[in-house]
């Protein structure tokens, strides 16, 4: 098989969820696949994470505006390399293409109503954009690949697709991510003392980031510890706004914001923390949470879409619209310690049901059952 990925920006240095998952497929299937041919098509960048192997053609293709670049340029150097299977991986493919697809439809979030408290043109543009592209595209792909039960359901209930199109395929996480003894020299560029709580969120509304606070200043109120707060990517203008909407001044002097924490990172920060907060409205499949699982870091997460089906029965769940909740099962996890070493347990063993590997090797059966379809 000639199989082209499209990868447009695993190249950038500050990358985000779809940009790792389509890396770490393409690492594994590497050192899985020496017998198909690869053509994997990126924009140029300066984290150059992936190199060429024998049957593995890294193709950088210029082009930084993404639209343009997947419609127009893309199925033209797919065309030219004699791509037979092209495997488009962020949700959206050319509307124009030639050549069978495959297409990874992480979520579709953007059939939801959009809240319309998002300032975000980038986050708002992208929403647009599937929509325009995503009806377009469905009846051209051979098959479309998602991430959790949650979702293909969602999928199929919503989209009306034949369930023989759709495919399951579940996330891993890195083996790196696990507990680790020394980790003063990395979490201290963040965080001078360890034991803080961890929270990874946005300006996108579903991250729940207003009523995480919300729940975090009920905390401080009622805890006798009081741990200080890590979030990571979050701009100050938001959590300034967040602050004085709600009266939560308490907070302030207790949240550190040091911005976008690299990958090579979050292992050292997440041993670090006392807990991890995963508080999101929804999520198509959550690759934090089971990070945070795997370094032995009890989570605190939602009882919504996918969150139950990858944290597992025995996960802390909540319900992400309710502060009170979010706090109680903090104040639980400090206050009960046989129930916080039963959590660190539960995420360890949660974690060791996910993999890189499985995922590739699912990937890889796909991408064979679609090639014979095609040659028969």
């Amino acid at each position: 098989m000639k199989i082209g990925i499209e990868a447009q920006r695993i190249f950038r240095e500050n990358k985000h969820g779809m940009d790792y998952v389509v890396l770490q497929e393409i690492l594994e299937l590497q050192k899985l696949d020496y017998k198909n041919e690869y053509f994997i098509f990126v924009a140029p960048g300066p984290d150059r994470c992936v190199e060429d192997t024998r049957n593995f053609h890294v193709i950088e293709v210029g082009g930084s505006f993404y639209p343009l670049w997947e419609q127009y340029t893309l199925p033209k150097v797919a065309s030219e390399a004699g791509v037979e299977l092209l495997h488009c991986t962020s949700n959206t493919a050319p509307i124009h293409c030639d050549m069978p697809l495959i297409l990874t439809l992480h979520d579709i979030i953007f059939l939801e109503p959009r809240d319309k408290r998002n300032r975000s043109l980038y986050q708002n543009m992208g929403w647009l954009y599937r929509r325009l592209v995503v009806p377009r595209v469905l009846k051209k792909c051979r098959r479309i690949i998602t991430v959790s039960k949650f979702e293909k359901a969602n999928i199929l209930s919503k989209l009306g697709l034949p369930e023989k199109q759709v495919a399951m395929i579940y996330n891993g996480y890195n083996k790196w991510f696990r507990p680790l003894e020394d980790t003063d020299c990395v979490y201290a560029k963040y965080m001078a003392e360890r034991g803080y709580l961890f929270f990874l969120g946005n300006t996108d509304p579903k991250k729940n980031t207003e009523r995480t606070l919300i729940a975090y200043s009920k905390y401080l109120e009622q805890s006798t510890i009081k741990r200080k707060l890590l979030m990571a990517d979050l701009d100050r203008q938001y959590l300034d706004d967040i602050i004085g909407r709600n009266h939560i001044e308490n907070i302030r002097p207790m949240i550190e914001m040091p911005g976008y924490i690299v990958n090579s990172d979050l292992p050292y920060v997440y041993n670090g923390a006392f807990a991890f907060l995963y508080t999101s409205l929804r999520e198509s499949f959550g690759i934090p949470l089971l990070e945070a699982m795997a370094c032995g870091t009890p989570v605190i997460t939602s009882n919504t879409s996918s969150m139950p089906e990858i944290g597992g029965k025995d996960a802390i769940l909540v319900n992400p619209e309710s502060a009170d909740d979010i706090c109680a099962q903090l104040l639980r996890l400090e206050n009960d310690e046989a129930f916080y070493q039963q959590q660190v347990q539960v995420g360890l063993r949660r974690a060791k049901e996910f993999s890189w590997e499985f995922t590739a090797e699912q990937l890889l059966i796909l991408y064979e059952i679609v090639y014979k379809e095609i040659k028969d």
